[in-house]
């Protein structure tokens, strides 16, 4: 069976397209500026060079017209034609309260996606262009949709509701959602199996660290609590975003300022995090090197970075009453050791012992990288939403 992924952003379409069966990619790509000036197709079939194919792409529908036409090529194709493709799963980035799961697509979904518009306006959109194209290009191929957000429905309602006036939840369906679920699933899973144990006897916290980042605590395979709110700007410190703050400092910049609420929403979104405090970069990688070059900004940054990281695991470590495993996932906590380091620095009083040469050596693979006589496993497991999400899709559609 082999399934294509697909992940629509406003202007450009992500794919993978995955034979479940030995979970192999057999191809993945790109295309960029749909529905602008210079659109292009950057097709990689596995174990080749990458294809760029530049033609004009006006919409989303000729986005997937170019990319099955890439996938069934004479030359750089992987499959004969379009009947290999037995079902595609498509990212959905919010699926509010209506979907705690992953769902076979059909026009009542639709609506309750569109309807979840509101709580992610830059993303449910084209998410939507994404499966429309799709059920055109491929009539009676099976769809499904995997949400961002389902994994944390499992949340207790203590953990989810905000101290507002309790109409905005009930008429408004104001709550904290939290983000990133595909990846926070796919880990706790893959973390599972690599201690040998069923994913329903362990506590873990999983730290998806990255230019967006979130921290959630999972107890038996389940979410309990998770750093990302109503929108993914809550949490921690991140690359362009603010995490969390203070609501009042909102009123008192724009009136500061002269501002309005969509500029300040564009501060809080593209000009905060790491970015806002270093003035440098929200690159984690030129951070170090400042910081390296003794520039104090970027050093704090990084800090600031770090202490938000920490202070959701010690919340969560208090809420699921201790831990089996920390997990590190995503660019950051996958390829930077020193950031490992730094976020479980003096933790041993919990019985957390971080192996620090075994952590040096580790870069983006499977990996343990806490001592033998560690009470608590901390461990680097590289992210795969894309497989998680045709994974989902296999089992809906079998």
């Amino acid at each position: 069976m082999k399934i294509l992924v697909i992940n629509a952003g406003s202007s450009s379409l992500k794919y993978q397209l995955i034979d479940i069966e030995t979970e192999d990619v057999l191809a993945k790509g790109q295309c960029e500026r749909i529905g602008i000036d210079g659109s292009q197709l950057k097709h990689t079939p596995a174990g080749k060079e990458a294809v760029i194919i530049k033609k004009p792409m006006k919409d989303h529908a000729d986005a997937i017209a170019m990319v099955l036409a890439a996938l069934t090529d004479a030359e750089h194709g992987v499959i004969r034609d379009m009947s290999e493709i037995s079902a595609v799963g498509h990212r959905v980035v919010h699926g509010g309260e209506f979907f705690s799961k992953s769902v076979v697509i059909d026009d009542n979904v639709k609506k309750a996606i569109d309807q979840c518009v509101p709580l992610a306006p830059l993303h449910n959109p084209p998410n939507l262009i994404g499966i429309d194209a799709c059920e055109k290009a491929m009539p009676g191929v099976p769809q499904v949709a995997v949400f961002d957000t389902a994994f944390h429905q499992t949340m207790p309602q203590v953990a989810y509701m905000y101290a507002l006036p309790y109409r905005y939840y009930e008429e408004d369906k104001i709550r904290r959602y939290g983000f990133h679920g595909t990846s926070h699933k796919y880990v706790a899973a893959k973390t599972a199996k690599l201690l040998g144990k069923d994913v329903k006897d362990l506590k873990m916290i999983t730290c998806h660290l990255g230019n967006g980042s979130s921290i959630t605590a999972i107890d038996g395979g389940k979410s309990v609590a998770t750093s990302m709110g109503f929108t993914p700007l809550a949490g921690t410190v991140m690359g362009t975003r603010s995490g969390s703050l203070d609501p009042a400092i909102i009123k008192y910049i724009a009136d500061k300022e002269h501002m309005d609420l969509a500029q300040i929403d564009n501060v809080l979104n593209k000009e905060s995090g790491v970015l806002g405090i270093s003035g440098v970069s929200s690159d984690f990688r030129d951070l170090e090197a400042a910081a390296n070059e003794g520039n104090k900004r970027a050093e704090l940054a990084l800090d600031m970075f770090v202490y938000s990281v920490r202070k959701y695991i010690g919340m969560y470590l208090m809420q699921l009453g201790g831990v089996d495993a920390i997990v590190f996932t995503a660019g950051i906590g996958e390829n930077t050791a020193s950031m490992r380091a730094d976020i479980l620095e003096g933790t041993e009083f919990l019985g957390i012992e971080m192996d620090l040469e075994k952590n040096k050596t580790i870069r983006g693979v499977d990996a343990v990288i806490s001592t033998e006589n560690s009470k608590v496993k901390v461990m680097v497991v590289p992210t795969n939403e894309e497989l998680m999400i045709a994974r989902e899709t296999a089992e809906l559609v079998k």
